[in-house]
């Protein structure tokens, strides 16, 4: 005769208290939300269904820039700042941040004419982080430049950091303050029922475990319009897979992270002399298949941009290309702020492949709303009902 194990439950009980929140997402939105609502002595339970850092928090090109932002953007890229300049004192840990400035370059009259009327404006809003130089100063700036360039737009304050570094020091501050997370399991099921929001999730090898909390914070990324429908917020999320490429080494010639006011790019070189290049052109994602796709073709332009603009880099030799997983939003600016249909549910997603420096600001925002109903800085152009206007 032979024995046979007992079947486990179906949901066993989750090996952790019940929290007070739970973070759907273990990227650098959800980590930061983490931090901050630990700091406030919230208990917190950050639910991933790969590791931390797996999609785009971990791979993008970790520029901390509020150069060039969305005008909706501008308020809180300025707060933010003033974190990644104590993010030492914040994290433990300084994520490899370097504040050489960022740099948008016009290679026509007619582009800096276009980077003098954005300085205008952000200056009738109040701000004054960016300003117009001309040619000789874009010289002192990139040395490097191409000859043809004739002004730039410069953010002198912002910079870049490492951003698999950058996630883990918020994962780890986190922890230390009493966060809890749980990997490798994918959320398949939110409900609200009594007063609490349950939360399934089903791992690879068949388990399903249940968690129970009163609030829930949506940071799951690309697949943060799975669990927002779940809800009955549907949105009109895109699924995009912005690539990567950096180069062998050469002589340190760089300091600024240098973009194109007519071109996409990214551009910035690492203190061990490799160059990192990107920009947001996009491969393919397949996000039911957790992978990517390198567009040569799109590679191709990407090189191009740095052939024309860098002289200095037409030898150079790329070593590896990559792309992560991101998600799109269709007026290029995230979702963040609470549910307008369900209470105690928070979103913050749809970063458009340019929400890693918005990361330690976001997490304070999220801890503001969910422990004080309310935030000093304007979320309102971020609400999730503006798709269903």
């Amino acid at each position: 005769m032979t024995a046979t194990a007992s079947p486990s439950p179906a949901f066993p009980q989750p090996a952790i208290q019940r929290p007070d929140v739970i973070v759907i997402g273990g990227g650098l939105h959800g980590c930061s939300a983490a931090l901050h609502l630990s700091m406030r002595g919230v208990r917190v339970l950050v639910l991933e269904k790969d590791h931390v850092g797996r999609h785009a928090s971990g791979v993008n090109a970790g520029g901390v820039r509020q150069l060039g932002r969305h005008v909706a953007e501008v308020p809180l890229s300025v707060a933010s700042m003033a974190l990644w300049h104590r993010i030492g004192e914040l994290v433990d840990d300084d994520c490899g941040f370097e504040s050489h400035g960022q740099v948008k370059v016009a290679e026509t009259g007619a582009e800096l004419a276009t980077l003098e009327a954005r300085v205008a404006e952000l200056r009738a809003l109040g701000f004054i982080h960016e300003e117009v130089v001309g040619r000789d100063e874009l010289r002192a700036l990139v040395p490097a430049i191409a000859d043809h360039c004739v002004g730039a737009l410069v953010s002198r304050g912002d910079g870049a950091a490492i951003p698999f570094r950058t996630t883990f020091a918020f994962r780890r501050k986190a922890i230390s303050l009493g966060a809890r997370f749980q990997e490798g399991g994918v959320v398949t099921r939110l409900v609200r029922q009594g007063g609490l929001w349950s939360v399934e999730t089903a791992e690879g090898n068949g388990q399903r475990n249940r968690f129970e909390a009163p609030v829930v914070v949506n940071c799951a990324g690309a697949w943060a319009d799975r669990v927002a429908a779940q809800v009955g917020e549907p949105v009109p999320l895109e699924v995009i897979a912005p690539m990567l490429m950096i180069t062998a080494r050469v002589p340190p010639f760089i300091k600024p992270v240098v973009g194109a006011t007519g071109r996409t790019l990214s551009f910035k070189q690492f203190p061990n002399g490799t160059v990192l290049i990107g920009g947001g052109l996009l491969g393919r994602a397949e996000r039911d298949e957790n992978r990517t796709e390198l567009d040569f073709s799109q590679v191709t332009v990407n090189a191009r941009t740095v052939w024309d603009l860098f002289p200095a880099m037409r030898g150079a030799t790329i070593v590896r290309a990559w792309a992560g997983i991101e998600a799109r939003m269709p007026d290029q600016i995230p979702v963040i702020g609470p549910s307008g249909t369900e209470p105690d549910l928070y979103h913050a997603f749809g970063f458009s492949a340019h929400g890693f420096q918005l990361g330690p600001i976001v997490g304070r925002i999220t801890a503001d709303l969910i422990t004080g109903g309310a935030t000093d800085l304007p979320i309102a152009p971020f609400r999730i009902g503006r798709f269903a206007d």
